[in-house]
């Protein structure tokens, strides 16, 4: 053990992708981003969620699939702001490049 106890989990194990991907699963999303290198954030769509299918991470929105990523390759973490989620990884459904998309949340009242 070091300084400051047992280390928490590593991000980049098979474990910590799935227990990341199950704690935003089934979140409602308000809009999606893209993230490219050099530009601006790009809205992709609006109005959708996040779900887990088999091993796949899928981003649903504007009334179609904006990014597919399996679980294992997935690269996850929520907003300082916990308003929302960064997502990075090879999207199947644009022929697997690597991207990164932001889902932005509902805000809820509670």
């Amino acid at each position: 053990m070091g300084l400051f106890g047992k280390k928490k989990n590593d991000p980049n194990s098979k474990k910590f992708r799935w227990e990341m991907a199950r704690a935003v699963e089934g979140q409602h999303i308000k809009y999606v981003s893209e993230k490219k290198d050099g530009e601006v954030d790009e809205v992709i769509g609006r109005n959708g969620g996040l779900n887990i299918r088999d091993d796949e991470f899928i981003v649903y929105a504007s009334s179609k699939v904006l990014f597919r990523c399996k679980v294992d390759e997935l690269q996850i973490w929520e907003l300082m702001s916990r308003d929302g989620v960064v997502l990075t990884g090879p999207d199947m459904e644009h022929g697997g490049v690597e991207r990164t998309v932001i889902a932005h949340y509902v805000y809820y009242r509670k």
